[in-house]
């Protein structure tokens, strides 16, 4: 658990996962679908996802070169995972931080 939740917990890990999970996706599609996130930090964690094995980067030849992010097989075996999670947060976790702020 204490792995699991080190590595997919780690900012944007799981949503980059799981904006994958809807199927391949350029960098600036990735960007486009992921709020929030800087160039240099999606850079930097699609490179941690391809190092543990759980995306793949495939580059095509162009012109223009173009390069496209999909998930590997150990990624595509987190997305039963994290369709449970999301159904989970959903019934049981307030929908922003202004609803947990109101509740105290």
């Amino acid at each position: 658990m204490v792995r699991a939740f080190g590595f997919l917990g780690k900012r944007w890990n799981g949503v980059i996962i799981g904006t994958l999970s809807d199927g391949p996706a350029s960098f600036s599609e990735l960007r486009r679908a992921v709020h929030g996130i800087s160039d240099s930090v999606l850079s930097e964690r699609l490179s941690e996802l391809a190092k543990a094995g759980l995306i793949q980067r495939a580059v095509e030849a162009g012109p223009p070169v173009t390069v496209e992010y999909r998930l590997a097989p150990s990624g595509e075996a987190l997305e039963p995972a994290l369709r449970a999670l999301t159904t989970w947060a959903a019934a049981n976790l307030p929908r922003s931080v202004e609803e947990v702020s109101a509740s105290h």
